[in-house]
């Protein structure tokens, strides 16, 4: 499967969970630094538009902007922190990530700029990656890690270096059952920690007691995106009949059934779609042929005069 048949779940799963700013804050504020975490207002946490990912990664990385007040000692300052959450869901680990993050960390402050033109000052950006890999990366989350600084030198060119670090949440470095937040946010998160390694139908992703927190139109993706994992479709049925709580058993089979449905009836449709446009084909190739090897019988059925001119 092609990374680019498997970008649309991914992201549309990624930007429905976590596009809810009560479900991204569920999970970033146990993800940042505690000290500074807690200077973060993240019940005022909101989504920014725009995406700032380069065009030809946007088949393997989505990305959310977020922006949230800092509790500060001057209650006259309204600063505000922009956390930019970029969602990596490539097999293979970019050793030049922290590049990237700098390209759209500028791009970030240059949109910024646009509406705030008189600004004196810019806002601070939280880079986060949040990686659904399948083995930890071994990478430095530090920017000056790329640069070729020698070592009796660091001290003299520290000033001249641009310099941050990222956090880097691997989703194969965290355990199902240490992913906190709201329940939503960590269904999405064990949901897609499951499928890099193959386990969507343990225990943990079906876990009843969270999974009767999830609100309906989450569980409707959730179970969307596991049926369009290649996942055997019969154990699928079987952990659903598992389920020991009768109504959300009963719910989940229910959506279940619906969703292969539609996915049949888009099929169908498709198929016929596919049959119709194959059928117009062969006509037009039946067409051109008749008239590339009679083009005199082509010619005179249309204009009598130019036969007998022949």
């Amino acid at each position: 499967m092609s990374e680019e048949s498997i970008h649309q779940p991914h992201d549309k799963l990624f930007k429905a969970g976590f596009g809810e700013p009560a479900n991204a804050a569920g999970f970033l504020r146990w993800e940042i630094p505690a000290a500074l975490s807690e200077k973060i207002d993240w019940n005022q946490l909101q989504v920014e538009p725009g995406s700032f990912v380069d065009s030809h990664y946007r088949h393997t990385e989505s990305d959310l902007l977020f922006s949230a007040p800092l509790a500060l000692l001057d209650s006259d300052t309204n600063s505000k922190c922009l956390v930019y959450l970029l969602f990596e869901h490539q097999i293979a680990q970019d050793r030049l990530l922290a590049l990237r993050l700098l390209r759209y960390m500028v791009r970030i402050w240059e949109s910024w700029l646009k509406t705030h033109s008189n600004a004196e000052k810019m806002p601070v950006i939280l880079p986060v990656v949040l990686a659904q890999n399948a083995e930890v990366w071994k990478l430095s989350p530090r920017f000056a890690s790329l640069l070729d600084i020698p070592a009796d030198l660091k001290d003299s060119l520290q000033t001249f270096v641009p310099d941050f670090t990222f956090r880097l949440i691997q989703l194969a470095a965290l355990p199902f059952d240490s992913i906190r937040g709201t329940p939503a946010g960590i269904m999405t998160l064990r949901v897609m920690k499951a499928e890099r390694t193959a386990r969507l139908l343990d225990d943990l992703v079906w876990d009843e007691a969270l999974m009767m927190q999830v609100p309906p139109e989450s569980t409707e993706l959730l179970i969307r995106y596991i049926l369009g994992t290649e996942i055997d479709k019969d154990a699928f049925d079987r952990r659903i009949q598992s389920i020991r709580q009768r109504e959300l058993r009963t719910t989940t089979m229910t959506l279940a059934d619906q969703l292969r449905n539609e996915g049949l009836q888009k099929g169908l449709q498709e198929g016929r779609q596919e049959g119709r446009q194959e059928g117009l084909q062969k006509a037009f190739r039946r067409a051109a042929r008749k008239t590339f090897w009679k083009p005199w019988k082509f010619v005179s059925d249309r204009c009598p005069q130019a036969s007998r001119t022949h």
